[in-house]
């Protein structure tokens, strides 16, 4: 009978606990903004949180960073190349290297190199040149894209930790659209999950791989994209189902008319959603970590918004502006924008 009554009692005991531990979504309120770096002759767009929790960043002027939150210092330098002014929106890492990728033609990307000096690993020129985003599967396998050369949207990959780098053949990709490339906003046209990769384009469009850029097709989502100016700007994935896209017209960033899109199918199809309501235009949008999919966040040059419900409503928290964030935990995250970087702490 003791053995009997004991054996209830941790029955119980874990079901109690499965009950607490049930996901309830938080009501964020507000948001501290404490700004960490500063220079008003910089435009950030392209941050990245590394491994051991510091934060780089490249801009334009050839400006680069590294930030050791432990002591709070800055460590910033200027990439020089020729008599290039070069202008970077899209930086990624792996355990062993720090790599950004300049916008227009020609184009330059740098990896960390054995002298303490960033090393040319790859350039383009040709007539459109112009990437936009980059990211890496694992440390060996990175990709980075770029508007469209020749029918196709530019698509380089590198297989071996990013000492080379190779663009993957128009033969081999879906037929582009005319003028179809992506918005270098906050380099975040690209989302991974795993083996899967998502690219996001001006022509409002969605290109799927399922085996780290191997295999492409493409799908169609319903969200503004008439004019130049709109289409899809940012794009994230909480894992391999679901998703979340945001853009509109950053010409018009008050307009808020299809310009928000969900996923629960791995991008197979898509759904407008908060249809003509709040938010507008927005450059970034991330899902918060370890929030089961229901938390987001949306920054851009009008401020910060906040979703408890997986994008159905959006509460603004902020009128500060800026392009693009990253989340180092479920409450903290950094954000860049015109001359400065800050630490964001949201709270209920």
């Amino acid at each position: 009978m003791k053995s009997f009554f004991a054996n209830f009692c941790v029955l119980l005991f874990l079901f109690s606990c499965g009950e607490k531990r049930k996901f309830e979504p938080r009501n964020f309120s507000k948001v501290e903004i404490e700004t960490i770096f500063e220079d008003s002759l910089l435009s950030i767009r392209a941050i990245d949180i590394l491994d051991d929790k510091s934060l780089a960043f490249a801009a334009n002027n050839g400006v680069f960073g590294l930030y050791n939150p432990k002591n709070e210092l800055w460590q910033t330098s200027i990439q020089h190349k020729d008599s290039f002014n070069l202008h970077f929106r899209s930086v990624a890492h792996t355990k062993e290297d720090f790599f950004m990728l300049s916008i227009e033609n020609p184009a330059f990307l740098f990896k960390t190199g054995l002298n303490g000096k960033m090393e040319l690993v790859y350039e383009e020129a040709a007539e459109g040149v112009f990437y936009d985003a980059m990211t890496f599967w694992n440390d060996n396998e990175g990709i980075a894209i770029g508007d469209s050369v020749g029918g196709c949207l530019s698509i380089i990959i590198t297989r071996d930790g990013g000492t080379t780098w190779t663009k993957v053949s128009c033969d081999d990709l879906p037929k582009g659209k005319e003028n179809e490339g992506a918005f270098a906003a906050s380099n975040t046209n690209i989302a991974i999950i795993e083996d899967k990769t998502w690219v996001v384009t001006t022509a409002g469009r969605v290109y799927y791989s399922p085996d780290k850029g191997k295999i492409w097709e493409v799908f169609d989502t319903p969200i503004i994209k008439e004019k130049e100016t709109e289409g899809i700007y940012s794009i994230d994935f909480y894992d391999a189902l679901h998703g979340f896209a945001i853009g509109g017209d950053y010409t018009k960033p008050e307009d808020h008319a299809a310009n928000k899109i969900r996923t629960t199918d791995g991008g197979k199809t898509w759904q407008l959603v908060a249809q003509n309501e709040n938010l507008g235009y927005r450059s970034c949008v991330q899902y918060i970590p370890n929030r089961a999919g229901k938390e987001l966040v949306a920054i851009g040059f009008k401020g910060i918004d906040y979703s408890n419900d997986s994008g159905n409503i959006w509460k603004h928290l902020s009128d500060e502006g800026f392009y693009t964030l990253r989340f180092l935990n479920d409450s903290i995250a950094y954000a860049a924008g015109v001359g400065r970087i800050s630490k964001l702490t949201f709270k209920e």
